[in-house]
């Protein structure tokens, strides 16, 4: 360890694991995106939140710079340490702290996946409803710092409803505990919240007690083959009378064509342009007969042309695996990825408008396009052609983007529904906030942060 300024970090955080192998700068130093060199002065990899106070007061006295840095799973650059930060990960503090069966909370490490919390909860009969499929690799730190989402909002909310309590360093190295798992805290401002999304620009999480709920009620998973993007609203809001449910979800006939590709099976004979995949309570006969008749009311206006509801555990696996498959089936084409929410009103006009402009302006790309409908989140994905270079593409694609975001700003909608805005969505930031909040932004940071040493350059 040549390097002065690491070797003093390891006298003030002696248990603290320092990486400075090529190998590890490079897998730590980047997220999905892929699109940044990695270039981390070094890895730490704390254990305790002292030891997480300790860095801090040693990046501030040396000036540099902090990436906090989970499973690493965000598409918006958020985690990506290129220019000679200090990137800390916190894979050693992943464990379970505590359980409160009175309470129903859950307490953990930031670096828990989000996976793990899932189990942890079941086996004391209760469950953890936020979820997405990167569970296996995502982590509860990185959930709350860009305040996650995934596939069951529609019935559970986002990160943000599920944090009882947390336990934040500053970018000055205090310590703050917020909420402390109260139901009921009105004695000032909840700093909790403004923490939660803030994507370690103010601090990190050094440990989170999350809210657990029920068990979920026995449920089966709905496929349907709908011929026209008009007709996923409306069947949308057949749904949402008829079913209880816990997830609503649509893709294209192109995602559906990479995912086969990469080894699902078909579900139909025929191909149809749009596909919903439904997860909806099915505990009764009642239940049950409530999606026949909904299905069949959908079919009968020519909302949807087929379908199929799961009959076991199995199936519903293989019928889910034809959405949450998507990311991984398109992975190797280093996608361009846009990440954005409207209304839930606003869905139809927005996505008419939508499908026009990339039509338009994607005429040989290969675009993907899928989503959380049922809270108005879209996932647009382009691919590379193989005969363009990287940097040509991604320029081609930032110019849509910025017609993209012009159209959100028209409908009322977010750059950024659950990725946050990192490096990559940096630029559109002022389409969603005005100047005055982005003001009162820097201003907030200034006070927690305030030699700028917190994952300096994303967001702001």
């Amino acid at each position: 360890m040549t390097d002065p300024r690491l070797a003093d970090l390891a006298r003030r955080a002696p248990e603290t694991r320092l990486l400075t192998e090529p190998s590890d700068l490079e897998h730590y130093g980047r997220d999905w995106t892929r699109r940044w060199t990695p270039a981390p002065l070094a890895i730490a990899l704390p254990s305790t939140a002292g030891d997480v106070q300790a860095i801090v007061r040693w990046a501030r006295e040396h000036q540099v710079a902090i990436v906090p840095s989970g499973g690493r799973t965000g598409l918006s650059g958020g985690a990506v340490a290129a220019h000679g930060e200090l990137v800390v990960a916190f894979d050693r503090m992943n464990q379970v702290l505590g359980f409160d069966p009175v309470d129903a909370t859950l307490t953990v490490g930031p670096g828990i996946a989000l996976e793990a919390v899932q189990n942890a909860a079941r086996e004391h009969g209760l469950a953890y409803p936020v979820d997405f499929a990167a569970r296996g690799s995502c982590s509860i730190g990185g959930n709350i710092a860009t305040n996650a989402g995934g596939i069951r909002v529609i019935r559970y909310g986002l990160t943000r409803q599920w944090v009882a309590g947390l336990k934040f360093v500053t970018g000055t190295g205090e310590l703050l505990e917020l909420n402390r798992g109260l139901v009921k805290n009105a004695s000032g401002y909840d700093l909790r919240h403004l923490v939660i999304g803030s994507e370690g620009t103010l601090g990190m999480v050094v440990e989170a007690t999350l809210w657990l709920a029920p068990p979920p009620p026995p449920t089966h998973v709905m496929l349907l083959a709908v011929p026209a993007m008009d007709a996923l609203m409306r069947v949308f809001a057949v749904a949402r009378v008829k079913l209880q449910l816990e997830a609503f979800e649509f893709f294209t006939d192109r995602a559906l064509e990479h995912v086969l590709a990469h080894g699902a099976q078909a579900p139909f004979d025929v191909l149809s342009p749009y596909y919903v995949v439904a997860e909806f309570d099915a505990g009764d006969e009642a239940s049950q007969a409530a999606a026949l008749d909904m299905f069949e009311a959908c079919l009968e206006a020519g909302w949807v042309t087929d379908g199929v509801i799961s009959s076991s555990d199995a199936q519903a696996a293989s019928l889910w695996r034809l959405r949450e498959g998507i990311t991984e089936s398109l992975a190797r084409y280093k996608p361009y990825k846009n990440d954005i929410s409207v209304r839930i009103g606003a869905v139809p006009a927005f996505m008419a408008d939508m499908h026009g402009l990339l039509a338009r302006e994607y005429p040989t790309f290969d675009v993907v396009w899928f989503g959380h409908i049922g809270d108005g989140n879209l996932h647009i994905n382009v691919l590379k052609p193989d005969e363009l270079d990287q940097e040509s593409f991604v320029a081609q694609c930032e110019v849509v983007t910025k017609h993209l975001a012009a159209m959100l700003h028209k409908h009322g909608g977010s750059i950024s529904a659950e990725h946050g805005i990192g490096l990559v969505k940096k630029p559109y930031l002022e389409g969603t906030r005005s100047h005055e909040e982005i003001a009162l932004m820097r201003g907030i940071k200034a006070v927690l942060d305030p030699d700028g040493i917190m994952n300096p350059g994303k967001v702001l």
